[in-house]
C-alpha cells in the first residue's frame, strides 16, 4: 500500500471503531516521548500519588436517578408540595364554626343604680354555610394535590428531556472528534502527495479548509455538551460539579404508546383532571353562595345584676337579619356565571389537550421513523460510499474531491441521525407532559 494512503486508511477503520475506544487519548510521538524520558531521566522522580490523595470518581447519572432526585428535591416540587399543605390548612380552617362573643354592658355610673349586664351570643349557621365552607376548601385542596401531580409530571419531562439532550450532545462531540480525525488525517495525507508533485496545492487548500471546519464544529460541539449539562443540572436541581458520566443511549427510543393507552392516560391528564376539578370548585362555590343566602342565628345568653332591686336576672336573646333587601342575589349570580365559564373552559382545555397530544403523538412516530430509515439505510449507505471512494483514490480510480464528498455526506447523515434522536427524544418529552407519568413511573 502507498504511504500516502494510510493516513485515509486509518481513518476510515477509526470510524468503524465504538466510541468509548475512540475516546481514549493517543500515543504521544515518539520524539516527545524521547525527550520526556531524557528530562525525567536527569531530574529525580517524584512519588506517585497515594489512592487516598486521588478524587474519586463521581457515579454514573442514571435517567431514573436523575427523575427520582429531582421529584424528591427540586424546588418546584417543594413549593408544590407546600401548596397542598397550605390548602389543607384551608380545609382545616373552613371546618371550624364561628367563635362566641362575650359583650359587657353597664346602665348608670353610681354604684347604687347601675345596672350590669353580661352577654354571651354564639351564632349558628343553619343555612348548611360552613358544610359548603369545608366542601369548596376540600375542592381547593383537590386542585392543589392536581397542580402538584402536573408539576411531577411537568418535572419529570424537563429531566427526560434534559438528559437525552445531554446524550445527543455528547454524541456530537464524538462524531465531531471524528470528523476532525478524518479531516486531519486526509489533509496530511494531501500534503503528502502535493510535495511528491501528484496532486495540485488547490487539493491541499480545499483539505485544510476542510480541517479547520471540522475543528470548528468540534469546538461547537463542545460548548453545546457543556450547555446541556448545565440545563440538564438546572432541570435535576442539583450542583453541575456533582453530576458524573451519564449512563444512557441516546439511540435508545421509548416506544410510542398505543391509541388505547393515549386514550386511557388522556382522559386522566393532569391539566384536564385540573379543569374538571375547576369545574367542581366552581360548583362549590355557588352552593356556598347559596347557603348564605339565608342569614345566621344568633343566641344569646346572659346575666343582668340591677342594684336597685339586688339580685340576678335571666337574659335570654335570639336574633336574625331580616333578608329584605340582600338576599345574596348577586353573589348567587356571579358564582353561577363562574360556574358556566368553568364548564366551557374545561371543554376547551379538553378540545386543546386532545390535539397537542395526537401531535405530539404524530411528532414521534414521524420521528422514530426517521431514526429508523437514518438507521437501516443512509447511514450504512453513506459509511459504505466513503469507504468505497477511499479504495477507489488507494487505486487511481477517483480524485481527492471524490473523497471529500463521501466524507462530507457520512458525516453529514450522521449529524442529521443525531438531529432526529434529539427531536424524537423531544417530542417524547411533550407527550409524557402532557399525558402525565405512567402509572408505573416515579
Amino acid at each position: 500500500m502507498p504511504k500516502f494512503l494510510v493516513p485515509l486508511c486509518s481513518a476510515a477503520l477509526l470510524s468503524l471503531v465504538p466510541m468509548t475506544a475512540r475516546a481514549a487519548p493517543e500515543a504521544p510521538p515518539a520524539s516527545s516521548t524521547s525527550s520526556s524520558s531524557s528530562t525525567s531521566s536527569s531530574t529525580s522522580p517524584s512519588a506517585p500519588p497515594s489512592a487516598a490523595s486521588l478524587p474519586s470518581p463521581l457515579p454514573l447519572l442514571t435517567l431514573n436517578a436523575a427523575v427520582d432526585r429531582a421529584l424528591a428535591t427540586h424546588p418546584r416540587m417543594r413549593a408544590a408540595a407546600f401548596d397542598v399543605e397550605a390548602a389543607d390548612g384551608a380545609v382545616q380552617q373552613a371546618a371550624l364554626p364561628p367563635n362566641p362573643s362575650l359583650g359587657l354592658e353597664q346602665e348608670d355610673t353610681r354604684r347604687e343604680t347601675r345596672t350590669v349586664t353580661v352577654l354571651l351570643s354564639q351564632p349558628l349557621e343553619i343555612g348548611g354555610q360552613r358544610a359548603a365552607r369545608t366542601a369548596l376548601a376540600q375542592r381547593g385542596l383537590d386542585i392543589s394535590q392536581a397542580e402538584l401531580d402536573a408539576m411531577r409530571a411537568e418535572v419529570r419531562a424537563d429531566v427526560v428531556q434534559a438528559f437525552f439532550a445531554a446524550l445527543v450532545a455528547q454524541e456530537r462531540v464524538g462524531a465531531a472528534e471524528e470528523s476532525l480525525r478524518i479531516a486531519g488525517g486526509g489533509a496530511d495525507a494531501t500534503a503528502r502527495r502535493v510535495a511528491a508533485g501528484k496532486l495540485s496545492p488547490n487539493d491541499e487548500t480545499r483539505a485544510r479548509v476542510a480541517e479547520a471546519t471540522a475543528r470548528i464544529e468540534l469546538r461547537q460541539a463542545q460548548a453545546d455538551r457543556l450547555a446541556a449539562r448545565h440545563a440538564l443540572a438546572a432541570a435535576v436541581g442539583m450542583d453541575e460539579a456533582t453530576i458524573g458520566a451519564l449512563d444512557g443511549s441516546a439511540a435508545s427510543l421509548p416506544a410510542l404508546p398505543a391509541e388505547a393507552e393515549i386514550a386511557r392516560r388522556l382522559a386522566d391528564a393532569p391539566a384536564l383532571r385540573r379543569a374538571r376539578l375547576e369545574v367542581e370548585r366552581a360548583q362549590a362555590a355557588y352552593d356556598l353562595e347559596r347557603a348564605r343566602r339565608i342569614p345566621d342565628l344568633t343566641v344569646t345568653l346572659g346575666a343582668k345584676r340591677a342594684q336597685e332591686i339586688g339580685r340576678n336576672q335571666a337574659v335570654i336573646g335570639v336574633s336574625m337579619p331580616l333578608p329584605l333587601f340582600d338576599r345574596n342575589q348577586g353573589a348567587q349570580r356571579e358564582a353561577l356565571k363562574r360556574r358556566q365559564a368553568a364548564e366551557q373552559l374545561a371543554e376547551a382545555e379538553s378540545l386543546r389537550l386532545r390535539a397537542e397530544v395526537l401531535s405530539a403523538a404524530d411528532e414521534l412516530s414521524a420521528r422514530a421513523d426517521e431514526v429508523d430509515a437514518l438507521q437501516r439505510t443512509v447511514l450504512p449507505g453513506a459509511r459504505d460510499a466513503y469507504t468505497a471512494a477511499t479504495r477507489g483514490f488507494e487505486l487511481g480510480k477517483f480524485g481527492f474531491l471524490d473523497v471529500l464528498d463521501a466524507q462530507r455526506t457520512w458525516l453529514q447523515a450522521r449529524m442529521q441521525w443525531l438531529d432526529a434522536l434529539a427531536r424524537a427524544h423531544r417530542a417524547n418529552a411533550d407527550l409524557e407532559r402532557r399525558l402525565g407519568a405512567p402509572a408505573q413511573q416515579p
